[in-house]
């Protein structure tokens, strides 16, 4: 006999509980998802901001930047590893889901045009950042599942695509005005 895992809401505002909902298959997808690219994006900022995990941290990173262009490279750095720190961790939560995702999509951006003409196949090409990209904008799109913080969120609590969209929208802005600082 097959058993259904099932989650429960959150109270309604009148203080009754609302019915249990099932657990699907997309929400399983979409947490494993989040936790894939938040936990490794997470990763990725550790090692601009801490060295961790082989990384160069600040000044390393501050040093990186600067030979790409861009000014304040160590400010830019705290930036960068700031901004994929925490938005891996909200994507891995499920915590304000499309903006952690614009924010690491609007990261990847800059990283897609630094490698830009290295081809399509890593290790010089873009498609290590392109796929991480995507992924970031189809879960701001899509939102997070019901296996996520912000389904305990009044605003987040049934995802729109209109949030998506706008900060889908937002990350490029800020990730296309952060590459016109760059010389």
């Amino acid at each position: 006999m097959a058993s259904s895992t099932t989650l429960s809401r959150p109270a309604a505002a009148s203080g009754q509980d609302a019915p249990a909902v099932p657990v699907r298959a997309y929400d399983v997808g979409l947490l494993v998802l989040r936790l894939v690219l938040g936990l490794t994006m997470a990763a990725h900022g550790a090692q601009k901001l801490f060295g961790w995990f082989g990384g160069g941290g600040v000044e390393g990173t501050g040093m990186f930047f600067a030979s790409l262009g861009y000014p304040s490279p160590e400010a830019f750095a705290v930036v960068a590893g700031l901004t994929e720190t925490l938005g891996g961790l909200g994507l891995a939560f499920g915590l304000l889901t499309p903006l952690a995702a614009a924010a690491v999509a609007g990261t990847m951006v800059n990283a897609i045009a630094v490698k830009w003409g290295g081809g399509f196949f890593a290790p010089e090409g873009v498609e290590y950042e392109l796929v991480l990209t995507l992924a970031a904008v189809a879960l701001a799109l899509t939102g997070p599942g019901r296996i996520a913080v912000d389904r305990l969120l009044p605003r987040l609590r049934s995802h729109r695509l209109e949030y998506g969209v706008s900060a889908v929208v937002l990350g490029a802005v800020v990730a296309g005005v952060t590459l016109l600082l760059r010389h």
